[in-house]
């Protein structure tokens, strides 16, 4: 480590330090360079690096370590207040409301001395002329605490009534303080009513809105506010995350999530932060975060996971049931320590409430991925009547009425009544329909009790049901895979089901059951014989006997009905089969027509769904959308959840085909949350989060979009996504940081998107990607490696032929060489070549449309090549180098304006734009004739342009130009001659 040796190399050094990550190396670093400080036998090295060392100790887990170096700093101050500098007298005035909050926050620091030190403050701001706000605030904050209510709403008063002056909080702190105490007197509307302006980011500052997004989420759930509290989790915590200081807010964050459903979240935070369960140095923190601990603990217990292993204190192992304890009686051990000091009960009676909050939400999807922790609900069980024994004949009817019906739960019904049978002796229809039942529970395992059941039918006296459940053995056949052996199989049953049919031996029901089972294997193995005409007339066929026999006498019988809605929905398959695919979007949508008309709008979920398919393959993405709400709409709470994920998922697509980001998100959001509850987060949950987090970025949802983005990040594979879906998440993820300021990580997405997109067969994504990688870089102060990235998209560029990226990745480059000391000659070479080969591509131009974009495109590189040079002689102004230099500029500018010119009034304010830049090198070239000329030109130019009245952008700026060449003017004129 470099010796610090003078007071410049103290500043360098505490600058760097201030940068660094908050935590304990920072605070340590802070000490190191105050013992540096003494060492220089400068008074006013040692007042700012006590002053650096109480801002790191203040931003940090260690707030208790503030004291020591403010008592010195007052001392010094009362001693020799000659040795403080303007901004040192100001920052010591400030930190009193830094130290006043921080005794508050440690319980062994008496309420005397707190209120002692109050008394100071209010005396030291009077003395310095400060206005009484912040001392109102603190007051405010010492009655909170104790839990004097009178008086803290007394001083909220005292405390919005004072003026705002230099030692006033900044707003954004200001109205966070306010707005808590607000939600702490459940005045939520009013508290969300004062954060607007900090979450809107109107005010900002080191830990706002950080603090107010998180204090905003038990607020907005308890309004019923969920999408917003959703949205301020995802944006909140991304800010909280690295910042060590913020124990009390990441609390809130896992709080949140204990409280809507998000338990397997909460554990991955409390993982990521695991010094927090023993960090002592800020007290009320660390009982704000085991407060929470035990608030998750104990909702993880509750749902039956209490072994489940968690995140806990270093050392040992921890499961839920042993840290809810745990957390408990640390918290409320901090809790008493409080109350010993205050002399009250109100920092336990607020711990013990937090700690026994229970769910606002059920289940608030984030769309980051999560495991659902509950257990599967276990089975209903029988109705059990007040003699303790199953009622049977109820169970029975029941059973019967559901299947009779076709109503869900069918099946379920039927196996309790065969639990409350067991002993029982039943007659032989009742253990049929048992035994038929739980063949049909089984799947392709059930053949051989289908013919248990029929066996069973046929000794009750029913032949029809007993060939009914014979040919439903063969179909189960086919979906095992063996249709030859299924249509073998159901032809006894076909043939005999109809002779007893003709002679009324048996009914419509049990004959049609037999002629869809026969229809559904034919129409099974139509779809194992693609192009096989014969088997698909043959299916058709079948089909259509069962319409010929059903259609038109299926009176009240809501089986029958079912049979006419299926048949129609399988002529449509099979039209599909031979390419008929417009008959087979109306056959699909007749038969969920049929499905909704007959009280049975679930069974019409799957063909809504394939319908849905087709019309998205035909273009008729209004018919689409219609069928997957729909689908959506019949199957409701029957839905199961991979289902239910895959149509909102089409859904997202189709509406956000259309521009519709918001509905859209919306629709991406339920799809990742099924796909998680269906134990597919790694599949279809990773993309529902890649569109989710698509839709997000088209509304400028930054924060959000990026957790989404690097939540689904890690499941996205070529394999399984295709190597495009990871390109697209990369990208959009860079775009995301972008905006967010962190340009060092957006660059390394895209980056890492570039390497894989170089291997492609069209490079222009490659090209792209690596040109967005050099703006990021450059941006993050990387500007040699940002040089590489610019070159590596300006080779490509030219491949691709074309000239625009090229002429911009050489404007670029230019810009960075000039950042270089010495750079102005590489600049001024890479600015000169893009000149070149814009003029080059000009000539070469084929189509009038391409010639005047290039036009174009070289009067904006003349202009920036004229910026360039006069940017690079702005420092040192004077003698005949720099002049030199603002002529090139001006020569570059001018020539602009002129190839603006050539292109008409299409390009109006660039050239004059232009101009008045002009104009101002002109100026400062000493000749104000010639820039009161241009200054005038424009003007003259804008003649019958509109001015206020001219609406939208074009007005905007007219009117930008006109001000801009009014002020050129008014400089003009007050400049002595």
């Amino acid at each position: 480590m470099t010796e610090i040796t003078d007071f410049d190399a103290l500043r360098e050094a505490m600058a760097e330090n201030s940068g660094q990550p908050e935590g304990p190396a920072r605070n340590a670093r802070a000490e190191e360079l105050l013992t540096a400080a003494e060492k220089l036998n400068v008074p006013l090295a040692v007042i700012e690096a006590l002053g650096h060392q109480l801002k790191v100790y203040n931003y940090s887990s260690e707030k208790g370590k503030m004291f020591v170096p403010f008592a010195r700093l007052l001392r010094m101050w009362d001693e020799r207040p000659e040795d403080f500098d303007e901004y040192e007298t100001h920052s010591l005035h400030w930190v009193f409301k830094w130290v006043s909050a921080g005794m508050l926050d440690q319980p062994h620091v008496p309420l005397a001395s707190i209120e002692k030190w109050l008394g100071e403050m209010e005396h030291r701001y009077r003395l310095a002329g400060h206005s009484e706000r912040a001392v109102r605030s603190a007051e405010h904050s010492v009655a909170a605490h104790v839990g004097d209510v009178a008086r803290a709403e007394r001083a909220y008063a005292a405390w919005l009534a004072a003026d705002r002056d230099s030692m006033a909080d900044c707003h954004a702190c200001e109205l966070h303080g306010q707005g808590w105490w607000q939600a702490e007197r459940g005045r939520d509307a009013h508290a969300l009513e004062l954060w607007g302006p900090v979450l809107e980011g109107e005010y900002t500052c080191a830990h706002e809105p950080h603090t107010a997004l998180a204090s905003s989420l038990v607020p907005l759930l308890r309004l019923g506010r969920e999408e917003e509290a959703r949205a301020n989790h995802l944006r909140g915590f991304r800010l909280v995350r690295a910042m060590e200081s913020m124990r009390g807010a990441y609390a809130e964050h896992v709080e949140f999530c204990a409280l809507t459903g998000n338990e397997a979240r909460g554990l991955e935070l409390l993982a990521e932060r695991p010094a927090y369960f023993t960090d002592d140095g800020h007290p009320q923190s660390k009982l704000d975060f085991m407060s929470v601990v035990a608030l998750l603990m104990d909702r993880l217990t509750g749902l039956g996971l209490g072994d489940r292993q968690v995140p806990g204190p270093a050392g040992r192992e921890w499961t839920a049931r042993e840290l809810a304890p745990h957390a408990r009686e640390v918290a409320l051990a901090l809790a008493a320590r409080f109350d010993e000091r205050n002399g009250t009960t109100h920092v336990s009676e607020r711990a013990r409430a937090r700690m026994a909050r229970q769910p606002l939400v059920e289940r608030l999807p984030l769309g980051v991925r999560s495991v659902r922790q509950a257990p599967p609900p276990a089975p209903a069980a029988p109705a059990v009547p007040a003699t303790g024994q199953p009622d049977l004949p109820a169970l029975l009817a029941e059973a019967r009425r559901l299947s009779d019906t076709l109503r869900p739960g069918a099946v379920e019904a039927w196996a309790a009544a065969a639990a409350a049978a067991e002993g029982t002796e039943l007659d032989p229809r009742d253990r049929a329909e048992m035994a038929d039942h739980e063949a049909m529970s089984l799947g392709p395992e059930g053949t051989g009790l289908f013919e248990r059941a029929a066996g069973l039918y046929a000794d009750a006296g029913d032949p029809g049901e007993a060939l009914a459940a014979r040919a439903r053995g063969a179909y189960v056949r086919a979906l095992a895979g063996d249709v030859d052996g299924a249509v073998a199989m159901v032809t006894g049953p076909y043939d005999e089901v109809l002779a007893l049919y003709a002679a009324d031996g048996t009914g419509i029901r049990q004959t049609a059951s037999v002629v869809m089972s026969r229809a559904r294997i034919l129409t099974r193995r139509a779809h194992g014989a693609e192009g096989d005409q014969a088997a698909l007339a043959e299916a058709e066929a079948a089909v259509r006997e069962v319409l010929a026999l059903v259609e038109g006498r299926t009176g009240e019988d809501v089986r029958l009905a079912a049979r006419v809605a299926e048949a129609r929905a399988m002529l449509g398959e099979l039209a599909g089969l031979a390419g008929e695919l417009v008959r087979a979007a109306e056959l699909f949508a007749r038969g969920a027509a049929a499905f909704v008309a007959a009280g049975l709008p679930w069974f019409a979920v799957e063909y809504e769904a394939r319908l849905a398919s087709l019309a998205h393959h035909l273009g008729d993405m209004a018919e689409a959308e219609r069928a997957l709400r729909a689908a959506l709409e019949h199957g409701g709470g029957r839905l199961e959840a991979p289902g239910r994920a895959q149509l909102h998922l089409q859904l997202a697509e189709v509406v956000g085909g259309r521009g519709e980001a918001v509905e859209a998100a919306r629709h991406a959001l339920e799809a990742a949350h099924w796909a998680d509850e269906a134990g597919e987060s790694a599949t279809l949950g990773a993309w529902a989060r890649q569109q989710l987090g698509g839709f997000l970025l088209r509304q400028g949802r930054w924060a959000e979009a990026a957790e989404v983005l690097e939540s689904a990040l890690p499941d996205l594979t070529a394999e399984t996504h295709g190597d495009g879906a990871v390109v697209q998440t990369q990208w959009w993820l860079g775009d995301c940081l972008s905006e967010l300021g962190e340009h060092r990580a957006a660059a390394e997405r895209r980056l890492q998107a570039a390497e894989i997109a170089r291997h492609w067969p069209e490079q222009h994504d490659h090209a792209t990607l690596a040109h967005l990688a050099g703006e990021s870089l450059g941006q993050a102060g990387l500007a040699a490696e940002a040089d590489q990235a610019y070159a590596r998209a300006g080779g490509l560029w030219r491949e691709l032929g074309n000239t625009h990226g090229l002429i911009r990745s050489l404007r670029a480059r230019a810009w960075l060489a000039l950042r270089a000391e010495d750079g102005l000659g590489e600049a001024r070479g890479l600015m000169a070549d893009a000149v070149r080969e814009c003029e080059a591509a000009r000539e070469a131009a084929t189509d009038e449309e391409s010639r005047q974009q290039l036009v174009a495109e070289l009067g904006h590189t003349h202009r920036q090549f004229g910026d360039l040079l006069a940017g690079s002689a702005s420092e040192d102004a004077e003698g005949a180098p720099a002049r030199e230099v603002f002529e090139e500029a001006l020569a570059q500018v001018v020539r602009s304006a002129e190839v603006f010119a050539s292109l008409g009034d299409g390009a109006l304010h660039s050239r004059t734009g232009a101009e008045l830049t002009a104009g101002r090198l002109e100026a400062d070239l000493g000749r104000p004739a010639d820039a009161v000329a241009r200054a005038r030109a424009v003007l003259a130019a804008y003649e019958g342009h509109g001015g206020s009245e001219a609406g939208g952008g074009e007005g905007e700026a007219v009117r930008a130009r006109r001000a801009e060449a009014e002020q050129l003017l008014r400089l003009l004129a007050e400049r002595p001659d």
